[in-house]
């Protein structure tokens, strides 16, 4: 993860905590992070002065647990990242693992990409990579029902067809 600063750092969740504080009616929610270089913690917030009734009972109570689906949607959520100032790094956090049949052979070839992560990647870099073609030629070469620039972090299905 990196802060919009200068210096970009890496940070982990560590064991996902959550921080609860209630005053009155009003909670703050925050999610404690550990940076990976200087192992300083910080603070994420989650929610800041919100209403107790204004929460479902379930988010509630995985805040007060300290639960792992929880503390991955809320570090995954666009909003919090723009919110707190930080974008995550997903260097190295994916890879396409292709067949050993060799481009040069039979065509036109299916490929199935499934994420066992929500991990949101640009289908263009993913499958120039997986396959060592060039951007542009991913463009011309890979039929898909999905936007190939636009990342996305769910699975998708995409054929490759004959180089000229």
């Amino acid at each position: 993860m990196f802060p919009d600063s200068s210096t970009p750092e890496s940070a982990t969740t560590g064991e996902g905590r959550f921080r609860v504080n209630a005053n009155g009616k009003l909670l703050d929610v925050w999610l404690l992070v550990r940076c990976v270089s200087c192992d300083r913690t910080s603070k994420l917030t989650v929610h800041e002065r919100a209403p107790v009734r204004s929460f479902d009972p379930a988010e509630l109570h995985g805040y007060r647990v300290k639960d792992p689906e929880l503390v991955a949607s809320r570090l995954l959520d666009p909003l919090l990242a723009r919110r707190n100032r930080f974008t995550l790094d997903w260097t190295d956090a994916w890879r396409l693992h292709t067949s050993s049949a060799r481009l040069d052979e039979a065509w036109p070839i299916q490929v199935e990409v499934v994420f066992e992560d929500p991990v949101a990647v640009r289908p263009e870099r993913l499958i120039a990579q997986g396959l060592g073609l060039s951007r542009n030629e991913v463009l011309r070469r890979i039929k898909c029902d999905i936007p190939l620039r636009r990342p996305t972090s769910a699975g998708f299905t995409f054929t490759v067809i004959a180089g000229d």
